[in-house]
């Protein structure tokens, strides 16, 4: 990576001027060209939105409900609107802040270090910490899927007086995966690798497949999704934050893992029985070894748990969250 932070990002924006102009001629997108914001007609009346200025970020936020904070995080290529299908139910019983995580959705870009920490899981989880400040909430439950569990985990080690309940959805900690490597993982998860390639070979593959599929997009589901993904910044931050899971973010985990630091509140782990997860991995024992008090189970659906499989996901978390 070069040393100049600006550098890489601009020598990005600079190799991918022509696709960009090209993407400009094709049909806009729904969350680009409708008066209503996406995430308006996706959440209940009374959500709203907000951004928050962290000391690293300005996060995006879609907040609503009422009672005790929760606070959920996305997972890649994902942005908050993956909560849709759950949200209006735990909005009942708790008060829901929806995050676009740094390097994501609507939330800003942050430049590069050439250690990739501005995107690894410390910084990310400092901005949920001190989004959940600016709220005037000091502790809170947290839900986070994919990369998001893992900015949760990193969240729970860091600050263990904010964090009061972790959920992870169908993931184990990246470390595990990178130190018990095998040829099924490679094959479950290639893009964990494909990634890690120097900028900006990934992130102009990804642009050129992310914009032949948004010229076939149907539902504002998808089109909000590709609006996000057809960005090159968005898959710029995506590439980062797989940088910064094989490098930096293992050096934060072994220096836990050698002091024996070890997730204190209750951790839920719920993961797709039928998927990747469940059928290469004992998931519940690995983070078994990574918290004091730990439990779940596998359930029906794909990888997203909360969109695939809402009614049980949602029914998980309800007895979770609850006391």
């Amino acid at each position: 990576m070069p040393t100049n932070p600006g550098g890489t990002r601009r020598h990005l924006l600079q190799q991918t001027a022509l696709a960009a102009g090209a993407a400009a001629l094709a049909p806009k997108l729904y969350a680009q060209t409708s008066e209503e914001p996406a995430w308006k007609h996706l959440f209940p009346a009374g959500f709203r939105n907000e951004r928050i200025k962290t000391s690293g970020a300005e996060i995006n936020t879609v907040i609503g409900g009422s009672g005790p904070p929760v606070l959920l995080f996305h997972g890649a290529p994902q942005s908050l609107i993956t909560w849709r299908l759950v949200a209006p139910d735990l909005a009942k019983d708790y008060t829901l802040v929806m995050c676009d995580l740094r390097g994501y959705g609507d939330s800003s870009k942050p430049e590069d270090q050439p250690d990739h920490s501005s995107q690894s899981k410390r910084p990310m989880a400092l901005d949920g910490v001190e989004v959940m400040q600016h709220l005037g909430y000091s502790q809170f439950r947290m839900v986070g899927h994919d990369r998001g569990g893992r900015v949760g985990r990193r969240m729970a080690l860091d600050h263990p007086d904010k964090v009061l309940k972790l959920a992870v959805l169908d993931i184990v900690p990246a470390h595990y995966l990178y130190s018990h490597f095998s040829i099924e993982f490679v094959q479950a998860y290639p893009h964990w690798f494909i990634y890690l390639q120097r900028p900006p070979i990934p992130e102009n593959q990804l642009k050129a497949q992310n914009d032949a599929q948004a010229a076939r997009a149907t539902n504002d589901v998808q089109k909000e999704y590709l609006r996000h993904t057809t960005d090159i910044r968005m898959l710029h931050g995506m590439c980062e934050d797989y940088r910064a899971s094989a490098s930096i973010d293992l050096k934060n985990d072994e220096a836990d893992i050698k002091a024996g630091k070890k997730i204190q509140c209750p951790v839920l782990a719920l993961w797709a029985a039928a998927g990747a997860m469940g059928k290469l991995y004992d998931v519940l024992s690995i983070w078994k070894e990574e918290g004091v008090n730990v439990t779940g189970k596998g359930l029906p659906g794909n990888h997203s748990l909360q969109e695939s499989a809402p009614k049980e996901t949602l029914a998980e978390l309800q007895a979770f969250l609850r006391g």
